[in-house]
């Protein structure tokens, strides 16, 4: 049995999320996410998709933290590889605020893979949602060419790194969610960070060295 999240009317997850969202942002975002955020209530009581820690701030820790994400990907971004994307986050929070990119979400295990793909037809998301494992030898349906590669909660080593950077757009690059003190991969450096807060890391954007 997963942590219980609270349940939020629309009106009362709007209000928590509001401070997240970025200008200009499309109006079927919050639709899309308060369906995603449902699903993700009836989900977690069987799949544990969320800890009980973060089951209470889960608007603004995993929503909120993936809409932070948006400003280092362009809205011509033609393609979002969302590596171990779990219960969603931040795959299917950028399709949503970024329904122009086209956003391919893996995920190895099996009912969590289920959950994702129930989540984007609830939430009226074109996500891809590919049951597979990134290794080196990159799985079938992996795009030839991703603009961003965005990892949360998972710790990839360099040859997996290595295969997914091969499929880079010119300009391309790693979003990772990093704990404080985190160390960035040695093939990769760092061209920005967005700090996410006392104590929860950031968001570093990397490329290969």
């Amino acid at each position: 049995m997963g942590a219980e999240i609270p349940d939020l009317s629309e009106d009362e997850f709007r209000e928590r999320l509001a401070g997240f969202l970025p200008a200009g942002a499309p109006g079927s975002v919050l639709p899309s996410l308060y369906a995603h955020f449902q699903e993700l209530r009836r989900w977690n009581r069987r799949v544990a998709l969320v800890g009980g820690g973060l089951a209470v701030s889960v608007v603004e820790r995993l929503f909120g933290e993936s809409l932070a994400a948006l400003e280092l990907i362009p809205e011509s971004a033609g393609c979002v590889l969302d590596v171990g994307s779990g219960a969603g986050f931040p795959g299917l929070v950028i399709a949503a605020a970024r329904p122009g990119v086209r956003v391919v979400l893996v995920e190895p295990r099996g009912r969590k893979w289920a959950f994702l793909r129930s989540a984007a037809e609830r939430a009226s998301l074109s996500c891809d949602c590919l049951n597979a494992r990134v290794s080196a030898a990159l799985p079938q349906g992996i795009p030839e060419s991703v603009d961003r590669v965005t990892v949360r909660g998972l710790r990839l080593g360099a040859p997996e790194i290595e295969a997914l950077a091969s499929r880079l757009a010119p300009g391309g690059a790693f979003l990772i969610w990093a704990g404080p003190g985190q160390e960035a991969p040695a093939c990769l450096r760092q061209t920005r960070a967005l700090a996410l807060g006392p104590g929860r890391g950031s968001i570093r954007e990397l490329v290969p060295a």
